[in-house]
């Protein structure tokens, strides 16, 4: 049914999106197929990685072992960006074709106050107003 499962990280964060991790890794398992893990990352150093290079080596040793904790297929995509908050949404909207992805896996964060007056959105609502592909967000 999919052929590839694409599942947006922050490398920062990854404790918090477990149950999205794991939620991807047995549909990979399910329907065979393997997991793209997409981080957006910056030009300057942040906590993660001092540059770049560094960055994609870490999000390779995230995917290899994510690869062995659940015996998937994975394979990873760094996305540069200048800004990536201002970015990220359209960052990983466009890594949709570029991976080939036909379903995403996502995280999405509680609700909280800000959200019920409309100050923030979410990254999920984003993908799910504007993808063309399926989308199965966790909480």
């Amino acid at each position: 049914m999919y052929k590839k499962i694409m599942v947006p990280v922050d490398l920062e964060h990854t404790d918090k999106i477990e149950k999205a991790l794991h939620g991807a890794a047995e549909l990979a398992k399910s329907y065979d197929v393997p997991v793209c893990y997409v981080a957006v990352m910056g030009r300057v150093p942040n906590r993660v990685a001092p540059s770049p290079e560094k960055f994609e080596a870490e999000l390779n040793m995230f995917a290899r072992e994510q690869a062995g904790k659940y015996d998937i297929a994975t394979e990873c995509k760094a996305v540069p960006s200048v800004d990536v908050p201002a970015e990220l949404d359209d960052k990983l909207l466009g890594a949709v074709d570029e991976v080939g992805a036909d379903l995403i896996v996502m995280a999405s964060h509680i609700p909280g106050i800000a959200d019920k007056l409309h100050l923030i959105s979410s990254n999920a609502a984003y993908m799910v107003k504007h993808s063309s592909v399926s989308i199965f967000v966790v909480r």
